[in-house]
């Protein structure tokens, strides 16, 4: 009895010790640091077709959702709800800008060409079409990363403590404010500067009404 008695109390120990050097869990929102030099106008991407370069002026007085999005992700099942939430809050003047990319998971490895067809039969398939702007796709954390990734991320805290693990992420070098995983979102209010940051597997509903409450704030004033 002695031994299974002291064996308890090292398992406690250890428990204890564990649950102290766990990161804080993640949190779903993240409010922006409000003193931030630049605004998104100074950036712009090309269109997933290569067709168009888009300067993000032209969004200028609206609201802009930023989502890294991915074709074989679990959260691909949140393309049909963005596309909901786009259609709900367009008179709002909110407009939702999607950039493909494969560095968590290898989750986006087709090309540009293939990336629509993917989402229309494959994930999440059914005939579906985005009824918002996508990007070609391009990393959004790294050596190489998008330009306006850099500022979003350098405008908001980081969700979550913990970036995962090393086997699904491909990117270099690794930074503290990094986004974690396919379909996080940051908003960008009407002067072009972001306002807010959510956890890729916060619900689109809550992503929703965190948006409906911020913009109501100005409505109401």
């Amino acid at each position: 009895m002695i031994p299974q008695f002291w064996a308890s109390c090292l398992f406690l120990l250890f428990l204890v010790s564990f649950a102290q050097e766990t990161p804080e869990p993640q949190k779903m929102k993240m409010d922006c640091n409000k003193e931030v030099s630049g605004t998104i106008y100074e950036y712009g991407a090309r269109t997933l077709n290569g067709e168009e370069d888009i300067q993000f002026q032209q969004y200028a007085g609206k609201y802009v959702l930023f989502v890294n999005v991915a074709t074989y992700c679990a959260n691909t099942a949140q393309y049909p709800e963005l596309n909901r939430l786009q259609e709900d809050l367009k008179n709002l003047s909110v407009i939702v800008l999607g950039f493909p990319c494969n560095q968590f998971g290898k989750q986006e490895p087709g090309r540009n060409s293939e990336i629509l067809s993917g989402l229309k039969y494959v994930r999440p398939g059914g005939n579906f079409v985005p009824n918002f702007q996508l990007f070609e796709k391009g990393d959004v954390n790294g050596e190489n990363e998008q330009k306006v990734f850099t500022f979003l991320k350098n405008s908001c805290p980081p969700t979550s403590e913990l970036l995962g693990s090393p086997r699904h992420l491909f990117w270099d070098p690794l930074k503290i404010h990094d986004i974690r995983w396919n379909f996080e979102k940051f908003l960008v209010g009407t002067d072009g500067i972001p306002v807010m940051r959510w956890f890729h597997a916060a619900p689109v509903s809550t992503v929703k009404a965190d948006i409906l409450k911020y913009v109501e704030q100005f409505n109401t004033q």
